[in-house]
């Protein structure tokens, strides 16, 4: 699981917004000169051999500030 559904930062980040793009969801905020560089990620792809699909998870973050639940208050 993506650790940057419980992070601060998770409304303007990029690193976020480049996994949501390739799990091909729709992004609520637009990138543009404001946007978030987080320092340090680490990034876990999943393939999964049946579906042809590939799994983004952000795992590691040295940015990471735990919000719980800031995703939803959007």
């Amino acid at each position: 699981m993506c650790i940057c559904v419980n992070c601060r930062h998770v409304h303007s980040c990029l690193t976020y917004y480049l996994i949501q793009k390739q799990h091909k969801k729709q992004y609520s905020i637009k990138i543009n000169n404001n946007f978030f560089i987080p320092q340090k990620t680490l990034i876990n792809i999943n393939y999964c051999n049946l579906y042809m699909t590939f799994d983004w998870d952000l795992i590691e973050c040295l940015s990471f500030i735990e919000t719980p639940g800031n995703w939803i208050n959007y």
